[in-house]
């Protein structure tokens, strides 16, 4: 593996899983690392949803405030969707269509806009993110 190819790896963020417990009809935004004792590149502050509550069929905002003490050039976000313990979906966007790249040390923001469809059951629903960046 050439010296630019070792440089540009995409690396896994140690198994970042960003937890979102959120209730599409209740007010929740929560969140938890997948790994507490993990050494994650990106360090979550918070997660905002708007509306909140969220609407089905209806456009939501999800934002995500974070930290990284590493310049990311790319990568991507890894989003699955549970709702009550079942995975019902599964989606991947470029990191680079959710926030502004490259991405430079210190604080910056993840947002993701997304319509939940209109026959989106009430109840519970657990968004795992996890994102592999290229560093």
């Amino acid at each position: 593996m050439d010296t630019l190819t070792a440089r540009f790896k995409l690396i896994v963020l140690p198994f970042l899983c960003i937890c979102l417990l959120f209730l599409p009809f209740l007010q929740a935004t929560d969140f938890d690392y997948c790994d507490n004792k993990g050494n994650y590149v990106v360090k979550v502050d918070g997660v905002d949803i708007s509306p909140n509550p969220v609407i089905s069929g209806k456009p939501a905002t999800f934002t995500i405030s974070a930290s990284t003490g590493q310049a990311i050039t790319g990568g991507k976000a890894e989003i699955d969707v549970y709702f009550f313990g079942f995975h019902i979906h599964q989606e991947t966007h470029d990191l680079c269509e959710e926030t502004s790249c490259p991405i430079t040390v210190g604080n910056f923001v993840l947002s993701h806009n997304q319509v939940l469809p209109g026959f989106t059951p009430p109840g519970s629903y657990k968004l795992k993110m996890t994102l592999s960046v290229l560093i």
